[in-house]
């Protein structure tokens, strides 16, 4: 069945060229469904002409390269300070595909509904969706593909050198968010994956579940490839090894490496008898602090040192990969890991790396004992 997607009307259209030429710091931000990396690179070159930053929303980094000069960073757990701003203050708001859901709008602070701070423009597919929550001021029932083809057909406005430095400064300030912010604990989960986005390449496929771990991993590292990011808008644990068991089978020429939680990879570790029965070399690093993170942070803010039912006993994750065949690794320093990883890479095998990380390190920008006496 051959089904038509919705189009942008050419009223609409012109309606945004006009704010657009009008506008100073406009943003977009991108997500929803029916992306492809043509959409994706049409996105960039119309950000490119234009001279307009780029976001992302929760969990859909790889929907713009993160190394493209107007990525401004995502719009989700362990949002920067200055992307946050810029969200607040933009004159212009265009999200293509997003629905603009609690997070990607930090508790709806950041874009509050039902009447908007900044001008929106909201571009869904489905058009009872649009006007739900949020009154935008242009309401587009349109696709990713049908409006990014749209898009290109905008010619650049004056405004558009103006806005050159205004884009330049908020890719500027999502670098400086890659930098480690120096965790406590011998293994730094922030180093370590500020280091495996160098060691990889953009093509590599990187999925996880849901954890504290994860706003780390949604921080650090980059990502360039289209569909390079495999993680769960629902928050559902245990998502990591799964999903890189189909991925290794979808591409099994692209590196896949999982990450988890210690109670994350819990949930569904039998898996690694999956990937072996496949031989799917995938690898999965496992932050350990033996606790539920995300539970425990959150019984120490509302709370303090009332814990309950978040201790963890772990197995030798090391061991238990290898009686499964596997290749198994313990890291107990940051320095260690490179070199645990490339062995992990060599065996060819399902891996588990174990990094032994301190339950201080709960957030990139908080501890533990921070949150608790707050």
């Amino acid at each position: 069945v051959s089904i038509t997607p919705p189009a942008p009307r050419a009223s609409e259209m012109s309606e945004l060229a006009k704010r657009l030429a009008a506008a100073k710091q406009p943003l977009v931000i991108a997500g929803g469904a029916g992306w492809t990396d043509e959409i994706r690179q049409g996105l960039q070159r119309f950000a490119e002409q234009h001279h307009v930053p780029l976001a992302s929303s929760f969990r859909t980094q790889d929907f713009i390269d993160n190394t493209h000069a107007a990525y401004a960073g995502s719009v989700g757990i362990g949002l920067g300070p200055d992307l946050a701003t810029a969200v607040r203050e933009c004159d212009l708001l265009i999200s293509i595909g997003a629905r603009l859901g609690e997070i990607t709008t930090g508790g709806y602070e950041l874009v509050t509904p039902p009447t908007t701070r900044q001008p929106l423009v909201h571009v869904r597919p489905d058009p009872d969706q649009l006007g739900q929550v949020y009154q935008p001021d242009i309401a587009i029932a349109a696709s990713a593909e049908t409006f990014v083809s749209a898009l290109a057909e905008l010619p650049p406005d004056a405004n558009a050198g103006a806005r050159e430095a205004y884009v330049r400064r908020l890719h500027d300030a999502y670098l400086r968010t890659l930098e480690p912010t120096g965790v406590p604990g011998d293994v730094k989960l922030d180093a370590v994956i500020a280091e495996l986005s160098k060691m990889l390449p953009g093509e590599a496929i990187v999925t996880n579940g849901a954890g504290n771990y994860a706003a780390f991993l949604n921080r650090f590292y980059q990502y360039r490839g289209y569909r390079t990011q495999l993680a769960p808008t629902s928050g559902s644990m245990g998502y990591g090894l799964p999903a890189a068991i189909a991925a290794k089978l979808r591409h099994p020429d692209a590196p896949v490496v999982a990450f988890a939680g210690d109670g994350c990879f819990m949930m569904t570790c039998q898996e690694l008898a999956t990937a072996m029965q496949y031989e799917l070399p995938i690898i999965t690093v496992i932050a350990n602090n033996g606790m539920y993170g995300t539970i425990r942070m959150h019984q120490e803010r509302e709370y303090p040192s009332r814990v309950v039912a978040t201790k963890l006993t772990n197995p030798d994750f090391k061991a238990f990969a290898e009686s499964f065949g596997g290749h198994g690794e313990t890291v107990t320093r940051t320095e260690d890991f490179a070199a645990a990883f490339e062995r992990a890479l060599a065996s060819k095998k399902p891996a588990v790396i174990d990094l032994k990380t301190d339950p201080e390190a709960i957030t990139p920008k908080q501890t533990l004992s921070e949150i608790r006496n707050r």
